[in-house]
């Protein structure tokens, strides 16, 4: 995070704006301290971006799995504003949990963290040792399948609940399909996509 002090938070977030090449509607920053004396105005704001998001993250991680005794080691790229996040580890079974929802639960409470943080809703995707990545093919692939069979027979297919993440892999995949939508159905953990022949 960087600061920056000028007469004005205006002033100073026009200062951060040409300093870092981002818009100024687009800056998160808040406002450090601000001084109206008669004779002396300054204000000076701190400014976030995406990749201090994704560092916070990292640190969170580490800091929160190294007090349970899980020592691990992070990366992480941006890609569209989301911030993917790989964590690796001797127990990465344990970090995955059942059907994946102790990853799931991690990615969660980390992305909480960051928004309570940065004040902002930032995407967050967690992957253990390419669980995630793996998981993805094998939806592709499974998405695939399932249109090319709702192509044949013209009666819909409802797949087994995903997770979110999961879900957004379905609709990109058959997205631009001819005949075919894709709609998530059903509450919480149950959610899950529908494969729909249309005219």
């Amino acid at each position: 995070m960087k600061q920056f002090t000028a007469k004005t938070v205006e002033e100073a977030v026009s200062a951060a704006s040409k300093d870092l090449g981002i818009d100024a509607e687009k800056l998160l920053y808040k406002v450090v301290e601000e001084k109206k004396g008669l004779f002396h105005k300054s204000a000076t704001i701190e400014v976030s971006t995406v990749e201090d998001a994704a560092e916070f993250a990292q640190e969170y991680l580490r800091t929160a799995l190294g007090g349970m005794g899980i020592e691990i080691t992070t990366s992480a790229t941006i890609e569209e504003d989301i911030i993917h996040v790989t964590i690796n580890s001797e127990r990465n079974p344990i970090l995955i949990g059942k059907g994946g929802r102790t990853l799931q639960a991690l990615n969660e409470l980390d992305r909480l963290a960051v928004s309570n943080k940065f004040r902002h809703r930032y995407r967050l995707l967690l992957d253990v040792g390419g669980y995630k990545e793996d998981k993805y093919s094998h939806i592709t692939y499974i998405a695939k399948k399932t249109a090319h069979e709702v192509l044949r027979s013209k009666v819909d297919v409802q797949l087994t609940p995903m997770t979110p993440d999961e879900r957004r892999v379905v609709h990109n995949t058959l997205n631009g399909w001819e005949h075919i939508k894709t709609e998530s159905a059903g509450e919480g953990r149950e959610r899950a996509v529908v494969i729909k022949y249309v005219d």
